[in-house]
C-alpha cells in the first residue's frame, strides 16, 4: 500500500503546480495594471533628432570648412610661410617630381616658346601646329558692377592664317557697295540678302553694316547671334574700308565662362619674335576694355600649343601703364564726382 500512496502523491502535487501556473497566466490583471503605472509619462519626451538632420548638420559643417579656389590662391600666395598651404615645398630639390606637389613656376615668355619648341621635336608632333593662350581677366568694376562679355576683333602684326575670311557687306547706297567691292568683299547687297542668309544660301564670316541699313536687318538677330553687326564691335560703321582690312585679315576673341579668353595666337614653326609680339598685341588689345585706373585687367596667363602641357607664363611686361596725365584725369574726376 505504500508504493501506490507516494504514487498518488506526487500525481497531485504535480497537478497543484499545473493549477498555479494557470491561474497566474488567465489572470495577471492586477499585476499587469500595477507595474502599468510605472511606465506612464505625464510629460513631453524630448525630441530626438534623427540621422538625416545630423547627417546634414555634418554637411554644412564641413563646406563651411572648405575653402575656394580664389581663397586657397590667396593663402598660397603668402611668400612668408616655410612652405605654401597645402603644397610640400617652395620648389622641388630633385629633376623628378610630382607636379601636384609644389606650386607651378612662372616662366619668361621666351623660355616657355623653347619648352614648347622642344616638346614638339621630343614628341614628334607636328611642326605647324597652333599655339594657344588663356587669359583670366579680372571683370570686376567699382562696387558690384562687372565688366560685360565681350567679343573683339584684332588683327595680329604677324598673321599666320594665309586664308582671308568671307567679308559681307550690308549697304544699299552705291557709291559704298563699289568701294566694298573694290576692297575685297565677298558680298555686297541689301536687304535682298536676308532671306538668302535665312536658308543658309550665302555664308561668310563676318557681317559689316552701314548704319542706315540696320534697322531692317532686325529678322537674322536669331540667325546671325554674335556676327550680327553691333557698333561696338567695330562691324556698322562708314569706312567700310577700314572695317574691311580689320575683318578680312583680323582675329576674333570672346570671353567665354565669364572671365576667360582662350584663342590661337600663332603656330608653334613661327620666330619667337613673332610669337611674343602677337602675344603682347592681343593683351594690350583685351586691356581696352576696361579703364587702367582698376588696375591690371589681366591677372593669369597661360601658355601651350596642342600636344604639350600648360605653362604658366610672366606677363606684367605686356600690360599698359597709365600715364601721369590719364592718373590725374581720374582723380580730378572722383574728386569732381564726390563733391557733387
Amino acid at each position: 500500500m505504500a508504493a501506490p500512496v507516494r504514487c498518488l502523491r506526487s500525481v497531485l502535487s504535480h497537478c497543484n503546480r499545473n493549477l498555479k501556473k494557470q491561474a497566474q497566466f488567465s489572470c495577471p490583471s492586477f499585476s499587469c495594471t500595477y507595474r502599468s503605472w510605472d511606465f506612464i509619462r505625464f510629460y513631453a519626451a524630448p525630441a530626438t533628432s534623427s540621422k538625416a538632420a545630423k547627417k546634414e548638420k555634418e554637411k554644412e559643417q564641413s563646406k563651411s570648412k572648405l575653402m575656394t579656389k580664389d581663397e586657397l590662391e590667396e593663402k598660397r600666395k603668402d611668400t612668408s610661410r616655410p612652405k605654401p598651404y597645402g603644397l610640400t615645398a617652395w620648389k622641388p630639390t630633385d629633376d623628378v617630381y610630382v607636379a601636384c606637389y609644389y606650386p607651378k613656376p612662372l616662366l619668361e615668355v621666351e623660355t616657355a616658346i623653347d619648352m614648347l619648341k622642344t616638346f614638339q621635336k621630343l614628341d614628334f608632333t607636328y611642326e605647324k601646329q597652333p599655339v594657344y593662350v588663356e587669359l583670366q581677366l579680372d571683370m570686376k568694376l567699382e562696387k558690384k558692377k562687372k565688366v560685360d562679355p565681350f567679343v573683339g576683333y584684332l588683327k595680329y602684326p604677324y598673321p599666320f592664317s594665309t586664308v582671308e575670311n568671307k567679308v559681307l557687306v550690308f549697304t544699299e547706297n552705291p557709291d559704298d557697295a563699289q568701294i566694298a567691292r573694290d576692297n575685297g568683299a565677298a558680298f555686297v547687297g541689301g536687304s535682298e540678302f536676308i532671306q538668302q542668309i535665312l536658308d543658309d544660301e550665302i555664308q561668310a564670316d563676318f557681317y559689316i553694316a552701314t548704319p542706315e541699313i540696320v534697322p531692317k536687318l532686325i529678322q537674322l538677330k536669331n540667325k546671325l547671334r554674335k556676327k550680327f553687326p553691333k557698333s561696338k564691335r567695330g562691324s556698322v560703321g562708314r569706312d567700310i574700308p577700314k572695317m574691311l582690312q580689320l575683318f578680312k585679315t583680323g582675329h576674333e576673341y570672346l570671353v567665354e565662362k565669364e572671365c576667360l579668353v582662350q584663342t590661337k595666337i600663332a603656330t608653334l614653326d613661327m620666330p619667337q619674335e613673332h610669337i611674343v609680339a602677337n602675344l603682347d598685341a592681343l593683351i594690350k588689345d583685351i586691356c581696352t576694355y576696361r579703364p587702367l585706373s582698376y588696375g591690371p585687367f589681366v591677372e593669369r596667363v597661360i601658355l601651350t600649343s596642342a600636344t604639350s602641357e600648360a605653362l604658366f607664363i610672366r606677363f606684367q611686361q605686356f600690360l599698359p601703364q597709365e600715364t601721369e596725365k590719364a592718373a590725374s584725369e581720374t582723380s580730378v574726376n572722383s574728386e569732381t564726382s564726390t563733391t557733387i
